[in-house]
C-alpha cells in the first residue's frame, strides 16, 4: 500500500482543459496511485481531449454555468457507476478578458457575476448535488490562488471572486461536518505555466518576475500543485479541512530580495 492509500479510490476531476492545465497534472499523480479518475469538462472538443490523453477513463460534459447541467451530471454518473466517490477535484475558473483590461473599479457586471457563477458558486452547487453519492470520509479540493490580497492589475476581478471561493470552503465544511467528515481544502499555486493563465493580458511578464522572486530562481511547477492536491484528496491529511494550502515555493517571503531590489535601485549598475 502506498503512503496515500488512493488505490481504487474513485475521483472526479472537474476542469481538464488539456495537457499543461493542473486538472491533467492531478490526473497523473492519482493514476499513478492507482486511483480511478472520472473526468468532466465543459465541451465535446474538451471530452476529444481528455479520452486522447486518458483513453482509459469516463469523461462527461457538463457547462457549470448553468445548475440543471450539474444535476444532470450527477444523475448520469451515478447511473453508470456503483459505489461512492471518494474525491471531487474543482479545477474551474473563468474570467472574460475580451473587452482588454479595465480599472477595477470599471469591472462589468456581467462579466463579474458570470465569473462569480463558473468560478466560485459551481463549487457550491457541485458539493450540492453530490452529496448524496459521496463517501463519508471524502475528501474536496479546489484550485484557487497564492493570494487574494496583492492587486495585480492584469488579474483584475478574478482575485476576489478566488477569495471568494476561499471563503466558501469554511461554510461548505462546517454545512457537511453536519452528517459526514467530506473535506473541503484549496490548492492556492503561485503562477504556473498553463494555457489558462496564458489568456491573462501581461502574464508572461508577471510570470518571469516571479521566477526572480522566488528564492529558489525557478518558478512553480504544475506537478507540485499537483502533489499537494493530491495529498489533500487522501486519507493522509484528514486533518486538514477548511484550508487554504499556498504552494508558491516561497515567493511570498522574498519581496525584497537582494538582487532585485539592488536593480530597482541602481538600474545603471
Amino acid at each position: 500500500m502506498s503512503f496515500l492509500n488512493l488505490h481504487n479510490k474513485r475521483i472526479i476531476v472537474f476542469g481538464l482543459a488539456n495537457k499543461k492545465s493542473v486538472a491533467c497534472a492531478i490526473t497523473k499523480v492519482l493514476l499513478a496511485e492507482g486511483a480511478e479518475v472520472i473526468h468532466v469538462v465543459r465541451s465535446e472538443e474538451r471530452r476529444a481531449t481528455a479520452m486522447k490523453l486518458f483513453p482509459e477513463a469516463r469523461v462527461y460534459c457538463c457547462d457549470v454555468e448553468d445548475e440543471e447541467n450539474i444535476i444532470r451530471l450527477r444523475n448520469d454518473i451515478t447511473h453508470d457507476i456503483d459505489g461512492p466517490i471518494h474525491g471531487l477535484v474543482h479545477s474551474i475558473a473563468f474570467a472574460n478578458y475580451s473587452a482588454g483590461l479595465r480599472p477595477f473599479h470599471q469591472t462589468i457586471k456581467a462579466d463579474f457575476l458570470q465569473a462569480v457563477n463558473i468560478s466560485c458558486f459551481s463549487l457550491i452547487s457541485i458539493a450540492n448535488h453530490f452529496s448524496t453519492v459521496l463517501a463519508p470520509n471524502a475528501s474536496v479540493v479546489t484550485i484557487s490562488i497564492s493570494t487574494t490580497r496583492m492587486a495585480a492589475e492584469n488579474y483584475g476581478y478574478m482575485a476576489p471572486i478566488k477569495a471568494a471561493l476561499e471563503s466558501s470552503l469554511c461554510f461548505l465544511a462546517q454545512s457537511f461536518a453536519k452528517f459526514s467528515e467530506i473535506r473541503f481544502n484549496a490548492v492556492c499555486p503561485g503562477l504556473l505555466k498553463t494555457s489558462a493563465s496564458a489568456g491573462i493580458p501581461g502574464y508572461v511578464d508577471s510570470y518571469l518576475f516571479a521566477e526572480q522572486v522566488i528564492p529558489r530562481k525557478r518558478g512553480v511547477e504544475t506537478t507540485e500543485a499537483a502533489d499537494c492536491a493530491a495529498f489533500l484528496l487522501s486519507e493522509r491529511s484528514s486533518g486538514i479541512n477548511a484550508q487554504a494550502i499556498v504552494v508558491d515555493a516561497g515567493m511570498a517571503i522574498n519581496y525584497f530580495d537582494p538582487e532585485i531590489v539592488r536593480r530597482v535601485n541602481f538600474p545603471q549598475a
